[in-house]
């Protein structure tokens, strides 16, 4: 088996400190030189290791002095998993039949939760309202759509389902641009469009999760079929 990296050890340092509840959001990681001479690594290992956290969104770094210099451990890596997702989406790295998948398990899930609560939906509404402007293309229409579905997340308020479908994003808004170049008529197909995002949140505000979450899948492998993108969808129901 290949030996770790240094750069790999400083992770699994650092890692296990987190684990084991010795760093906190908060905290202050140990200046590069102690950490490179703790762990028996260079500290170009230590600062490798440093610029991997920082893309993750696990900590900011800072340089200068005083109590915000240094590198710092964050509470919201929501950032990193994103682009993570992202950076995997635009590698094709994900079949279209998985994403699909993932999106109506992730999204039946929030809209069922979004319905058992009493959420705000002002920004939701702010997208409805601009996908019914008659002159936009579809490829705005389609970024916009994929918009509602990620500020649906947003509003449950569940930070990893929002950051998931955040970086889901540009696999949603590709594959639905391009089951949009199949559909011969478009403007019929938005309206149906806007009618389906219109009944879900109808669901949602009304406290009806079954409905929003039969809904939901509807529209979404709904859509995924008319366009032939493929012959069927993995259909599950079961809420994460």
């Amino acid at each position: 088996m290949t030996a770790p990296r240094a750069w790999q050890l400083v992770l699994e340092h650092i890692e296990s400190d987190l684990l084991d509840g010795r760093l906190r959001p908060g905290d202050h990681l140990a200046p590069e030189r102690e950490l490179a001479a703790s762990l028996g690594v260079g500290r170009s290992s230590v600062r490798e290791a440093l610029r991997v956290l920082e893309v993750m969104g696990l900590i900011r770094t800072a340089t200068g002095s005083g109590p915000a210099s240094g590198a710092i451990v964050v509470a919201t890596p929501s950032g990193g998993m994103s682009a993570l997702l992202r950076l995997q989406v635009a590698a094709q790295g994900f079949p279209l039949q998985d994403v699909v998948s993932t999106r109506v398990i992730l999204e039946t899930a929030v809209v069922g939760a979004l319905a058992d609560d009493e959420p705000d939906l002002t920004a939701v509404h702010e997208v409805l309202d601009a996908m019914d402007a008659a002159s936009l293309t579809p490829a705005e229409f389609l970024a916009l759509d994929a918009q509602l579905h990620v500020g649906l997340a947003e509003a449950s308020g569940n930070v990893v389902v929002a950051a998931m479908m955040a970086g889901l994003r540009t696999a949603i808004e590709s594959y639905v641009r391009e089951g949009a170049e199949r559909v011969p008529e478009w403007d019929v197909t938005a309206e149906r469009l806007r009618g389906e995002h219109r009944e879900i949140v109808a669901a949602v505000e009304r406290g009806d999760a079954a409905s929003a979450r039969r809904l939901v899948e509807a529209h979404i492998t709904g859509y995924y079929a008319q366009t032939g993108l493929a012959t069927a969808v993995a259909r599950t129901t079961n809420p994460i």
